[in-house]
């Protein structure tokens, strides 16, 4: 019976979808690729059918939208084919930006608790901080990451940290505004209830503020790991950079390669989704050690 409702809740409504956008990529890609084989048979002063269009859309070497067998073939071959160390192995450039966002995420995690206990315990930077930590996410992250590479490459630094820090720009800003409404959470008598225990501000914060601020710390994080990927890849473009995910896109720009960046599109897509259900992960149990429902 479980089963059954598993198949009908949620893999038949996820499989109809992932058709129905296979289907209508597939002819999106007939549309975008066809002028290019009408333009080649008109210079070579020949008639083309439908069907020899068909087909040769499905098989260009570098077409306006990859059909979706041309992006699988890419990546089982730059995986699978390629070895780990190579640079033309997506894992291997995969790796090089996962380094940049773990960092990143993990220094914006840290930063943005700290920040959140701060404007939670102190009215001073609630009222001053806060609109500044807002206000700062609106300027767009592609003016950001060169003047925070050209400065930091003009000091010596460069390398994992410029990157991490523009992950850290971006992934920190979630985790400060879950964690404050997280840390508000409490319900005024469960506050009161600590003063009559004449439980410290530490005491509060440690037994009651802190456990309740769990599933709004988590899933800020699950937004916050995915945003520090793309914080990664994008500090990758304007350093020029030979490794990383954001170096394929780069590189597959330069040389008209769709289905490189494609390949690397969906590459950067599959590992973001692998670390949000990493931190997914990390909710559940930690919920489940603090006597949380199932």
């Amino acid at each position: 019976m479980r089963e059954e409702s598993l198949l009908k809740d949620k893999l038949l409504p996820v499989s109809t979808v992932v058709l129905l956008l296979i289907a209508g990529w597939y002819v999106a890609s007939v549309f975008l690729n066809a002028p290019f084989e009408r333009d080649t048979a008109a210079r070579a002063g020949t008639e083309i059918g439908f069907s020899e269009i068909l087909r040769n859309t499905m098989a260009q070497e570098r077409p306006v939208l990859p059909a979706p067998h041309q992006v699988i073939a890419e990546i089982w071959d730059t995986t699978a084919n390629k070895a780990i160390t190579s640079k033309r192995s997506l894992v291997y450039h995969a790796w090089i930006t996962l380094s940049a966002t773990l960092l990143g995420f993990g220094i914006g995690t840290v930063l943005g608790v700290l920040l959140a206990v701060g404007i939670v315990h102190n009215r001073a930077m609630d009222r001053s901080l806060m609109p500044w930590v807002i206000a700062s996410q609106t300027i767009p992250i592609l003016a950001i990451a060169p003047m925070i590479i050209v400065v930091l490459n003009a000091i010596g630094i460069s390398g994992l940290l410029p990157k991490a820090l523009i992950s850290t720009y971006l992934s920190f800003f979630p985790v400060v505004v879950g964690m404050v409404k997280g840390l508000r959470s409490p319900e005024t008598i469960q506050l009161d209830l600590m003063h009559t225990y004449n439980a410290s501000p530490a005491q509060t914060f440690w037994k009651l503020r802190w456990p309740s601020s769990m599933p709004y710390l988590f899933t800020s994080l699950k937004v916050a790991v995915a945003i520090s990927l793309v914080g990664a890849i994008v500090g990758e473009l304007p350093t020029g950079a030979v490794a990383g995910l954001g170096a394929r896109l780069l590189a597959g720009s330069y040389y008209g390669q769709t289905v490189q960046i494609w390949a690397a599109l969906f590459m950067a897509a599959a590992l973001a989704a692998v670390l949000v259900m990493i931190v997914g992960l990390a909710h559940t149990a930690v919920l489940k050690r603090m006597g949380a429902k199932p």
